[in-house]
């Protein structure tokens, strides 16, 4: 059956990639150009080493792209979306308003748009328009379905050490998990996938576009910075009870000794970089990720759920110079709500989650509004495959208790939590996370408003390319896996029933 899913792997360009341009194959993954350039900066590399000479590997240079995105955007054509409410997530809703896309970027968003004669025009009347949800804390593809202990698709926690800043989950990821065409299916369009949080330091995380692709590196997030994933809490000190740290005062003391170490070795590098005198530093790849962070090339995203645990990775970051980008899951949050809006701190969270271990005991259902309202960044996060699906319904719920509680939540504020405000977290708010001209073409057409339980995605576009239709099979994507699992229809008998 495997070698049936295999043989149909182009296939799956009429069954998943088909745009309004026509089918496409999955993207080609092509080789990044080889170009000169100073080693290290993003998209550049140098030229081949003469025999016995040191290759790019030997080096640690700041911003170093070993494993460059080869993401290039799907054929598309000019589209334009009339007659739709539409959520800008950067200012005021549009009634019955229009969008174009055209080049793959939006290109005019306003009460009438002029499109081009030989734009696809889309009806959407009685429906809502979004830039695509942006997640910041997913698993998929690197915990992947079906998955379950000891298999091969059990690759998010790599579970060895208390720091592990060495890894990189883009390692772990499988294109071909199912779970990335239900997510697309959800409206969502960029996520973060993150190590998991066994670790007080777990590895790097990734930024990817949720297209079909063979590899990892065609679905990168062209440009994205990588983030840390860290940890504190309850979940380092149960997987290291029995060889430390065992306990909240130990986690603390792990993350500081990894940064002292981290600027020694960020010290030792950025002197050689400079000069290049002697032989350089020995490379150390977990020390290396550290160092990015201290020189602000790779964002911090912090799991952690009480206030004052939060409280203290504050001062650690300020202790050593590094900014966290988001509190991720935060089920205290709305009780440091100020602290976060003053450091410029985002607060990935869920909208009721909470009570399953007692750190997340003092969870309430309000703490996204609460957040909202004392200035800081509220974001709808997942860290579910499932809830993934539905993250247009955890900001409704959300609001629904804002407006309980005296803290009303419009529709244009809310949007943000889906989309401008993760895309922020992920440093790629100029380029996504909004419908403003120039901006990437993700973009979502919802069957009605996005926060009623009854509305789900109609039409999904990523840089323009239409790659989910409800409406038709042809335009929804089905990966390798699935493809050799699908069961044939017997046939139909004239006048009989299947």
């Amino acid at each position: 059956m495997r070698t049936v899913a295999v043989a149909l792997s182009l296939a799956a360009c009429a069954l998943g990639c088909a745009t309004s341009a026509g089918s496409r194959a999955p993207s080609p993954d092509p080789a990044p150009a080889r170009t000169t350039g100073t080693p290290g900066t993003p998209g550049a590399s140098a030229t081949t080493p003469a025999p016995g000479a040191a290759g790019r590997g030997a080096l640690s240079t700041p911003s170093a792209d070993p494993f460059a995105s080869t993401y290039t955007p799907f054929p598309s054509r000019p589209t334009v979306i009339r007659n739709a409410t539409i959520l800008t997530a950067v200012g005021p809703v549009i009634r019955n308003g229009s969008v174009l896309v055209r080049g793959g970027k939006i290109a005019a968003v306003g009460a009438t748009v002029d499109a081009p004669a030989d734009a696809i025009v889309v009806d959407g009347t009685g429906k809502y328009v979004t830039p695509g949800i942006i997640d910041t804390h997913s698993h998929i593809g690197a915990g992947s379905v079906p998955g379950g202990r000891g298999t091969q698709t059990n690759d998010v926690n790599e579970a060895t050490a208390p720091v592990t800043a060495h890894v990189w989950v883009e390692h772990s990821v499988w294109p071909q998990d199912p779970q990335f065409p239900r997510s697309l299916a959800g409206g969502v369009t960029t996520l973060q996938v993150l190590p998991g949080s066994a670790n007080l330091i777990g590895g790097r995380s990734v930024v990817l576009k949720v297209v079909p692709s063979r590899t990892v590196q065609g679905m990168k997030f062209p440009g994205a910075k990588h983030g840390l994933k860290m940890a504190c809490g309850e979940n380092p000190k149960r997987v290291y009870a029995q060889r430390g740290p065992a306990t909240r005062m130990g986690n603390v003391a792990g993350y500081r000794a990894a940064w002292i170490q981290a600027e020694q070795y960020r010290r030792k590098w950025d002197k050689w970089n400079a000069d290049q005198k002697g032989d350089p530093p020995a490379r150390d790849l977990g020390m290396e990720t550290l160092a990015e962070v201290l020189r602000g090339n790779i964002l911090v995203h912090n799991h952690c759920y009480r206030a004052d645990e939060m409280a203290q990775m504050m001062d650690i970051a300020r202790e050593f110079g590094y900014k966290i980008r988001s509190f991720h899951h935060g089920v205290e949050a709305y009780k440091i709500a100020d602290l976060l809006a003053r450091d410029s701190i985002s607060a990935s969270i869920w909208s009721d989650w909470g009570a399953f271990k007692l750190e997340a005991a003092d969870a309430i259902r309000a703490n996204l509004p609460l957040v909202d309202r004392a200035g800081a960044r509220a974001i709808v996060h997942s860290d579910d495959p499932s809830g993934e699906q539905r993250l247009n319904q955890e900001a409704a719920k959300s609001m629904a208790e804002g407006a309980r509680i005296g803290i009303p939540v419009s529709e244009e504020q809310a949007i943000k939590w889906l989309t401008i405000n993760p895309a922020w977290a992920l440093g790629i708010e100029e380029r996504t996370g909004s419908l403003e001209p120039g901006k990437a073409g993700d973009v979502v057409l919802w069957s009605g408003s996005p926060f009623s339980v009854y509305s789900r995605p109609e039409k999904v576009w990523v840089d323009g390319a239409m790659l989910f239709d409800r409406s038709d099979p042809r335009q929804q994507w089905r990966t390798d896996f699935e493809l050799g699992y699908v069961p044939v229809a017997p046939p139909v008998a004239p006048g009989g029933n299947r």
